[in-house]
């Protein structure tokens, strides 16, 4: 409005010359001409087209004062992109870089940018497949253990209480034949008795020559093989007690074998055991022998994404660790802009909104949309954000970044950069 007044008055200020240039030969003229009839209708119609101009300037002021309250824009915006850093996973020498794999140079998703020496990985993929080997070979046979104890120390255990068995049984049939010894002992001695008491008579009769001497020898003999049938008799029956005596030995040893044998549920498990720890070994190899081969792979190095290489660092010869960054690659398919709004410029301003673009290094306009809002102001973020609790606060309009999506094929030739300095201007009727 102070613009459009200032304008007015300059106007005035000019059409007032020609009304002096009008009047001043009119009074110097007053006694001799008198005043022309057509110069009230001219100073009319200057006052006309002043005020008409005046009308227009301020019409035309509301209109752009009206039209610009649709749109926010700010001078605080640049394109933003991801900086893709390629960098090593293992720890080697380069050998070759791709020609093509220097800066500014544009490269495709896949492309080998440079390769490690692999030699070292080479030799430790081959020890991890003869360590794999030799683990396969250690879990067949721990496997085909595990059947074998079992059938074994089971066959011990059943072998042992069958033994024990049958010297339990032994032991009863040598208690029932030393029984019947002592029952033939006895039998024994009571024929023994009879036949030394007959001998007794018939020595005695003999001494009287009542009976011949033969009769008496026979009696002699009858009663010298009842007394070594006696002693036969007592003789077995020592050995009877000495076989009972080793046939409880025998059962007592059984009973220990048996003892023995009972452990044939944790020998089984045992060899189950190291039947799991060569499985386990195994698979242990299996993860060695995947991991060589990582490693191996790793010493090729492509590129992850299309785009153009920037801050190349690493030269052919050189050493490199994990994790070291060598280069970096910029997309150019996926960039956006993050545009700085005053906190007043947020009002109606929701994501999905149309913007204008305006592109200082080309000097056009690009469309897009708003993206996202921010989800806190800009200082918040920094690495030493405002402390307000101390008192010392000066209110001043903060800026929050709001993220900016270009629209499909605005940028189809791919020229614009991430840093370059954009002014966005968001509809947001």
């Amino acid at each position: 409005m102070a613009r459009i007044e200032t304008e007015v008055e300059d106007l005035q200020e000019t059409a007032r010359p020609h009304v002096v240039e009008t009047r001043e030969p009119a009074a110097k003229l007053a006694g001799d001409q008198p005043k022309s009839p057509n110069d009230v209708p001219s100073r009319r119609l200057s006052r006309w087209i002043l005020l008409l101009a005046a009308t227009i300037a301020v019409a035309g002021a509301s209109l752009w004062w009206v039209h610009s309250q649709d749109y926010e824009s700010t001078d605080d915006a640049q394109i933003e992109g991801h900086l893709d850093l390629v960098s090593s996973r293992i720890s080697g020498t380069v050998v070759y870089i791709n020609p093509r794999v220097e800066n500014n140079q544009l490269v495709e998703a896949g492309t080998l940018l440079m390769e490690l020496d692999p030699r070292d990985y080479a030799a430790e993929l081959e020890h991890a497949k003869a360590n794999l080997a030799t683990r396969t070979a250690e879990a067949h046979s721990a496997q085909v253990t595990v059947p074998i104890v079992d059938a074994s120390a089971f066959g011990q255990l059943h072998s042992a209480e069958a033994a024990k068995a049958q010297a339990l049984a032994s032991v009863a049939s040598e208690q029932a034949n030393l029984a019947a010894a002592l029952h033939k002992l006895q039998q024994d001695e009571a024929i023994y008795a009879r036949v030394e008491r007959d001998r007794v008579r018939y020595q005695a009769l003999v001494e009287k020559h009542e009976i011949s001497r033969s009769d008496y020898d026979a009696r002699e003999t009858e009663g010298t093989s009842a007394a070594q049938a006696v002693e036969a008799d007592r003789a077995a029956i020592v050995s009877r007690e000495q076989r009972i005596a080793e046939t409880r030995s025998l059962v007592v040893q059984r009973e220990a074998q048996i003892d023995a044998a009972r452990i044939a549920p944790q020998q089984v498990t045992d060899a189950r055991a190291k039947s799991d720890s060569a499985t386990g070994h195994l698979e242990q190899a299996r993860a060695d022998l995947h991991t060589a081969q990582l490693n191996l792979s790793y010493t090729k190095i492509y590129a992850p994404v299309s785009g153009v290489i920037g801050r190349k660092t690493v030269e052919l010869g050189h050493r490199v660790q994990p994790g070291q960054g060598l280069l970096v690659i910029v997309p150019l398919d996926d960039i956006w802009i993050t545009a700085n709004f005053k906190e007043t410029q947020l009002k109606r301003m929701r994501p999905g909104q149309s913007v204008t673009i305006r592109v200082d290094a080309f000097g056009r306009d690009y469309k897009g949309k708003v993206e996202s809002l921010p989800g806190a102001a800009g200082p918040l973020f920094s690495l030493f954000p405002p402390e307000n609790s101390t008192g010392n606060y000066v209110k001043v309009v903060q800026r929050f970044p709001v993220r900016i999506r270009l629209d499909k094929d605005q940028d189809a030739e791919h020229l614009l950069r991430p840093g370059m300095s954009v002014e966005p201007t968001v509809d947001v009727h």
